[in-house]
């Protein structure tokens, strides 16, 4: 049997068949997907998106979403691949919009461009988008559900906030091998190492805000920051019920990425006194005097925050615990005993063994001389 020889841009397992040299959907879409994944941390509140264009074999058109607001993957893909779209095939990880945004519906662009078939990674959650049915309904092939589930948790924040209008909640744990995050005296600089550090730094690139509670400002004088990692600086949330922040500290030194939330116990000239400096001041519902973190969720959501990671000490991680809003915990594990000191979670009211909280998709991994235990709620 004779196979015929293609030359590709990029290196792909390809498989004869016939005498015909073929790359699977599969293989693209891979290709597709991590295109979308340059945009991780810059889109919000729009999803990551990758597309390519493939004509005879060969690659001819590759873009990716950079920034909502701008070009969407599908005209940028076209714009590179250029009068090579007639007759072509595009690999795209997020169904087509079909509506008019920010941009205009990419699904026009598509049908102008003279594209032949369109494979999808998987649905758009947006009830506004059938970008799907509209290419098929006018005559372009199409297949959807290529590598869906990793489409699906490319972009997992993306798909709660429009399926709910909350953001998709993250908690960050770094704690000894006896579960402590602190000493006794408070002190806990550092119990992870710089490599587990790094990591963290390079997760708030990716997330839009990075949240803490009022005890943590208080102790730890953080900055929050991805010090450590060359990315995007996410916004900064503080759970502070009565508005007791320090003026002086290091998040006040820049109030325009500054979040505080408070409740209506907090005064109201110190509320526009924060506003007055650049602080975007959101006053949720009380829970017991306390800010009410489901309804604080609600209010992040219509702000457009899409993801938030909580970074902050026990009460606040046991209390988005059973309030039901975290989606993912991650628990970085240091080597280190430190005896009587702070926990890294608070009551969450479980007596029983069988009663405790199952994490869920688990995985385990070491990150310099420490553990990373993941898993969903």
């Amino acid at each position: 049997m004779q196979c015929i020889f293609v030359t590709f841009k990029y290196k792909l397992p390809i498989t004869c068949i016939k005498g015909v040299c073929l790359i699977s959907h599969k293989k693209y879409m891979e290709l597709t997907l991590k295109l979308a994944e340059r945009g991780k941390g810059l889109t919000s509140p729009n999803p990551m998106v990758g597309c390519i264009i493939v004509k005879r074999g060969r690659i001819v058109g590759k873009g990716w979403h950079k920034k909502a607001g701008t070009e969407h993957a599908e005209v940028l893909a076209i714009q590179d691949a250029g009068k090579k779209t007639i007759n072509s095939t595009m690999y795209v990880n997020l169904e087509p919009c079909s509506h008019w945004g920010r941009t205009p519906p990419c699904t026009e662009k598509i049908l102008e461009a003279g594209v032949r078939e369109v494979i999808i990674g998987m649905k758009d959650p947006n009830p506004e988008v059938h970008g799907y049915m509209e290419l098929k309904a006018r005559g372009i092939k199409t297949k959807i559900g290529i590598l869906e589930d990793e489409a699906k948790k490319l972009n997992q924040f993306f798909i709660k906030w429009v399926k709910t209008k909350k953001p998709f909640v993250i908690i960050k744990v770094a704690m000894s091998a006896d579960g402590r995050i602190a000493t006794k005296t408070g002190d806990s600089k550092y119990i992870t190492s710089k490599e587990a550090r790094t990591l963290v730094h390079k997760l708030r690139t990716e997330v839009d805000a990075v949240m803490v509670g009022l005890n943590t400002v208080l102790r730890d004088d953080p900055e929050l920051t991805p010090r450590l990692y060359a990315g995007k600086d996410p916004l900064k949330i503080v759970v502070d019920s009565a508005l007791k922040m320090p003026k002086k500290c290091n998040l006040m030194k820049n109030p325009g990425k500054l979040i505080i939330a408070t409740t209506n116990k907090a005064p109201k000239n110190e509320i526009q006194k924060m506003k007055d400096k650049g602080i975007r001041v959101i006053e949720a519902k009380s829970s017991r005097g306390m800010v009410d973190i489901t309804d604080l969720m609600k209010q992040l959501g219509k702000h457009e925050i899409t993801s938030v990671m909580i970074e902050g000490g026990s009460e606040l991680n046991s209390s988005a615990i059973q309030a039901g809003v975290v989606d993912k915990i991650m628990i970085f594990t240091a080597p280190k005993l430190i005896g009587n000191g702070h926990g890294a979670i608070g009551n969450l009211g479980v007596s029983k063994i069988d009663k405790a909280i199952n994490l869920k998709d688990t995985a385990c991994s070491r990150i310099g001389k420490d553990m990373l235990v993941e898993g969903y709620l």
